[in-house]
């Protein structure tokens, strides 16, 4: 059987490109999966001799009930394991592993709808005003959070930017997205002026002969950025502004909310984001109708 997992592993990473970390999720999760079905603790009449053509819907309904009472996971994370299971048992009956689809009629877990942490404008800027230095480092840093708020994208989007990508004179970045999918993604303004100082008065000091990278975003050592670097200075960056636990992705919400705000077609924001469904963009709306209440009670005479 896990030879099996392991033929879909590869299907994930050749034939549909998926990104690292979808990969690595996929793995988590069917590990689990595996352990539910092939302990005899649990009681499932699943032999590993007859892989998992043996897997019925009562077992996936059982071992949903196993995620919720006995691992005591969160709707969300039952809903993605869930959807794991359903992608990798269509691979199953596609490639001849099993004749049926067990999870073809076992629903998900409603998610709770969460709206995303926002940064108002006035906090995004003055955060970013506070990195105003004039070292390698410093100027880094200012561009990163430029290009993370201005231009709304992604921790590992923007590890992954390298220099030959970057088209400021265009006014436009090239973007490698979830999935491998290539996109267009304007760069002007603040986010371009920090970027356009950056490459030519920091990246060119922290860059290392003896260690050529084609990444936009160096560490001390000459190498590409990490996403736990970026994770440690959005932190910090929230921190001087009284924000705990700040990400990188608030600040893509914040982009994409702010652009909302501002007049900008929810089309344009579902590009610029590299969303494939329009509804993921929506969320947005929602935001921006929650802003409009709280503005609302606290500016209209009669609003109380």
């Amino acid at each position: 059987m896990e030879d099996i997992i392991a033929e879909f592993i590869s299907y994930l990473r050749v034939e549909r490109a998926s990104a690292e970390l979808t990969v690595e999720a996929y793995e988590h999760d069917l590990a689990i999966y595996l352990r539910y079905l092939t302990n005899p603790a649990f009681g499932c009449p699943i032999a590993p001799a007859h892989g998992f053509s043996q897997v019925t819907r009562t077992v996936v309904v059982d071992f949903e009930r196993y995620l919720k009472d006995g691992l005591h996971y969160a709707p969300s994370t039952m809903a993605r394991i869930l959807s794991a299971l359903k992608t990798f048992h269509k691979f199953l009956v596609r490639e001849g592993y099993a004749t049926a689809n067990p999870t073809e009629t076992v629903g998900l877990p409603r998610k709770p709808q969460h709206l995303p942490d926002v940064l108002s404008v006035q906090q995004a800027c003055r955060m970013i005003d506070l990195f105003c230095g004039d070292t390698p480092r410093e100027l880094r840093d200012r561009a990163i959070l430029e290009v993370l708020y201005g231009c709304g994208l992604r921790v590992s989007e923007l590890c992954g930017l390298d220099v030959d990508r970057v088209h400021l004179s265009d006014g436009f970045l090239l973007v490698m997205g979830k999935g491998s999918k290539e996109r267009v993604v304007p760069v002007s303004g603040a986010a371009e002026r920090a970027l356009r100082v950056y490459l030519s008065e920091g990246r060119p000091h922290l860059a290392r002969a003896t260690q050529p990278t084609s990444a936009v975003f160096l560490n001390a050592r000459g190498g590409r950025l990490t996403r736990q670097a970026v994770h440690a200075l959005v932190r910090k960056a929230g921190q001087a502004i009284g924000v705990d636990d700040l990400h990188p992705h608030t600040l893509r919400h914040s982009c994409a909310t702010h652009m909302l705000e501002g007049g900008a077609d929810l089309r344009v924001i579902q590009d610029m984001l590299g969303h494939a469904d329009i509804s993921t963009t929506q969320i947005y709306t929602h935001v921006q109708r929650a802003h409009l209440v709280e503005e609302y009670l606290h500016a209209h005479p009669r609003a109380h």
